[in-house]
């Protein structure tokens, strides 16, 4: 991924959703209860990339032993349409989940969903790749929002950073 110096922020019109997701390994040595959870997750941003009508804007991922996976999502109804439906790649994984590992305590599963409103996030990437939601929207100069954090989110009128931006 290639570095862009400077100060950029991220740019998306109207509302989106973040939506967080992981597992975690709690007796990482019993394979045959996390991988299956480990292995669908692939199949599904596969069909996410190749398919941006389901409204996924983008993601990326981290892991550990806590895993942890950051969508964006154009809005609630289309990651919950993904969820659901039993034509798309989640449905019936979970559903194998659940019947397999779900109260064995053997793997954890986790996730949290944000609802954002037009214009009331913020975001700051300094000598970056493009990165986060600035990939899943648009990489924008920072000063064409603001140079401060309070400027970019709108809360604050005054744009004097307290440190000089680079």
């Amino acid at each position: 991924m290639e570095v862009r110096p400077g100060r950029y922020t991220a740019d998306i019109e109207g509302d989106f959703v973040v939506f967080l997701i992981g597992m975690r390994f709690n007796h990482p040595l019993r394979l045959r209860k996390w991988l299956p959870v480990a292995t669908a997750m692939p199949k599904m941003l596969k069909v996410l990339s190749r398919h941006p009508e389901l409204g996924c804007l983008g993601f990326q991922q981290w892991f550990g032993r806590t895993t942890l996976l950051v969508q964006y999502w154009r809005d609630f109804d289309s990651l919950d349409k993904f969820a659901r439906d039993k034509d798309l790649p989640h449905l019936e994984p979970w559903r194998q989940f659940n019947r397999a590992a779900r109260d064995s305590g053997e793997v954890g599963i986790w996730h949290e969903t944000f609802r954002v409103r037009a214009g009331e996030y913020e975001a700051v990437y300094g000598n970056m790749p493009v990165f986060g939601l600035a990939a899943a929207g648009a990489h924008v100069p920072a000063a064409r929002k603001g140079n401060t954090a309070a400027a970019r989110i709108g809360a604050s009128t005054t744009d004097e950073p307290a440190v000089a931006p680079y």
